[in-house]
């Protein structure tokens, strides 16, 4: 395909959303005619979303696939002559396929904003935020100077703050300005040390700074600066002990917002880390690589032990929370592959990167359906509201659920596997000069963390979709039986009296197993509660994201083959 037609098609996903993004505050945004206004932005989310996600689909068609190496559809250009900054921008094998899922799950997330928006003030400016956020986050993906680089990941600090204070749900606030907090600082010291980059190498091109590979660049100074730039990315990656915002800020946003969150604004750290630590600054990434191994390592007991303690009988555990802390055992062995300075390891930190996008982000799509049925999150709650089964209840959906958590804790044939088990492989025998000892103790912790991780999801599974039998019989109901039978202590035309001393999980559940007006739907289990199973717009925004995870599971060398040989080119041809 022609590289001009390529140059267009990424400067339009770049530029489009932002575009988009102002016009969807114009009194009369453009787009197709709605029944009303805010029927009219949504529509246009979704029009521009779709636009930019064919954009992103018309350059992974014309990309060169048997030089993914080689960077392509490239834009060149001054911008800022006296200090050396360009725009520049470009697209490899590396960054193809987080362009390609980042717009992929903001049309997503439009789709399901349009039949499902969330409470807040405005919808032209929750469609205004979600469009900057897209731009922020594929310029980030692009971009190829590091004052560029910069700001694009500045710029969805912004949109995100909004999304989650304005949008978001109890505890929006405080969960906002901790994410603001937490990535400022970083990106402060992050700043420094790209500066300090820049200015030693004489340049702000990260081609030019990858192709001299460290030349130019003191042991000190690449020191000093991977570690300045780790800590602003590591933040956002996240890096146990810098992860304490995440659980806070996933808890309190809306669906959508955690959707993106955890699918594409994480993969911001771990990106640059690859982009931008590794190839430019290769000597200081040799001595700090142990350090972020130790941390991520540690990360990835911490997180699976946290989700433990919140998905056992009466720690009243709130869902979207113990996802939250999934994502940072999950990202830890990212970050792990990234420290082993292996092409195994990195190939398989990127092949996670997408797998932990796809999967975490059906996750949070789920979730949100289930607090949406059933008005809470919690686990308690919904043991024992859901009895002897969300299957039973709602098949599709506990049939979704389950699917996305045994994709979660990386069963064989499925996404998740593959990036996992590269990331062990690449600490088994990690690049030369690092202390192999070391490696395999954090593969070995990391793999004890796999089983934590089967753990903890497994009883989400069997809490949630089939229900608990103990916390069912203690609370009155049949051990064997899907729920309270219809009418049973129930007042006429109302809610439901719980028993004294029943403790507040077995209240709510009481509460919420109330059938509604008519009985139950046709096919659900007797005495269980009719819940709405999956409707028209959550299939169509639910079934890409479980068609890729299959399709990348099944065949990890198409994802492989356009990250490995860009890899091998960004350590040095090693």
């Amino acid at each position: 395909m022609n590289d001009t037609l390529l140059q267009y098609a990424l400067i339009g996903a770049v530029v489009l959303p932002l575009l988009g993004a102002g016009a969807a505050l114009l009194p009369a945004p453009p787009g197709l005619r709605g029944r009303d206004p805010e029927q009219a932005v949504l529509r246009h989310g979704v029009t521009v979303t779709g636009a930019v996600l064919a954009l992103t689909l018309l350059l992974a068609a014309g990309f060169d696939h048997d030089d993914p190496a080689r960077m392509q559809a490239v834009t060149d250009a001054d911008w800022i002559p006296a200090l050396g900054v360009r725009l520049h921008l470009g697209v490899d094998g590396i960054s193809l396929p987080l362009l390609v899922m980042t717009a992929l799950l903001t049309f997503l997330c439009a789709l399901y904003s349009y039949f499902r928006m969330p409470a807040g003030p405005s919808t032209a400016g929750f469609v205004a935020l979600l469009l900057l956020l897209e731009a922020g986050t594929l310029a980030t993906f692009a971009v190829l100077d590091l004052v560029l680089f910069f700001l694009a990941f500045e710029t969805v600090l912004v949109p995100m703050y909004f999304l989650i204070a304005r949008w978001g749900e109890k505890g929006r606030e405080r969960a906002a300005w901790r994410f603001v907090l937490f990535t400022v600082a970083g990106s402060v010291v992050m700043l420094l040390g790209l500066l300090l980059v820049g200015v030693e190498a004489g340049t702000f091109d990260m081609v030019r700074l990858a192709e001299q590979h460290g030349d130019g660049l003191s042991r000190t100074v690449q020191v000093v600066a991977v570690a300045a730039i780790g800590i602003g990315l590591a933040v956002k990656a996240p890096m146990w002990p810098l992860h304490s915002w995440l659980p806070d800020a996933h808890t309190a946003a809306p669906t959508v917002g955690s959707v993106l969150l955890a699918g594409v604004l994480l993969k911001m750290g771990t990106y640059g880390l690859v982009r931008i630590a590794l190839p430019i600054a290769p000597d200081g990434a040799h001595v700090l690589a142990p350090y972020l191994a130790a941390f991520a390592t540690v990360g990835i007991v911490y997180g699976s032990l946290a989700c433990l303690a919140l998905a056992r009988p009466g720690a009243r555990g709130d869902l979207k929370r113990l996802i939250a802390y999934s994502s940072v055992g999950h990202m830890g062995f990212v970050l792990l592959g990234i420290a082993t300075l292996t092409p195994t390891g990195v190939n398989g930190a990127l092949f996670a990167n997408i797998a932990h996008g796809l999967i975490t982000g059906l996750l949070f799509f789920l979730v949100g359906a289930v607090k949406g049925r059933l008005g809470t999150a919690d686990l308690d709650a919904l043991a024992g509201t859901t009895g002897a089964a969300l299957y039973a209840r709602a098949p599709r959906l506990g049939a979704l659920l389950a699917f996305a958590a045994v994709a979660s804790l990386g069963l064989p044939g499925l996404a998740g596997f593959w990036g996992e088990m590269l990331a062990l492989f690449g600490a088994f025998a990690p690049a030369e000069g690092l202390h192999r000892g070391a490696y395999l103790t954090f593969m070995a912790l990391a793999a004890l963390g796999t089983l934590l991780t089967a753990a903890y999801l497994l009883t989400v599974v069997r809490r949630v979709c089939m229900g608990d039998p103990a916390e069912r019989a203690a609370e009155g109901r049949p051990a064997g039986g899907a729920g309270t039978p219809h009418g049973a202590g129930t007042a006429h035309g109302g809610g439901a009296a719980a028993p004294a001393g029943t403790r507040p999980a077995a209240a709510a559940a009481t509460a919420l197993a109330l059938p509604p007006a008519g009985g139950p739907a046709p096919g659900t289990a007797v005495g269980a509660a009719a819940l709405p199973d999956v409707r028209g717009y959550e299939f169509a925004a639910w079934v890409p994201l479980v068609v890729l995870t299959v399709l990348a599971g099944l065949w990890p060398a198409v994802l492989l083959g356009l990250t490995d040989p860009a890899v091998r080119t960004l350590l040095g041809g090693s």
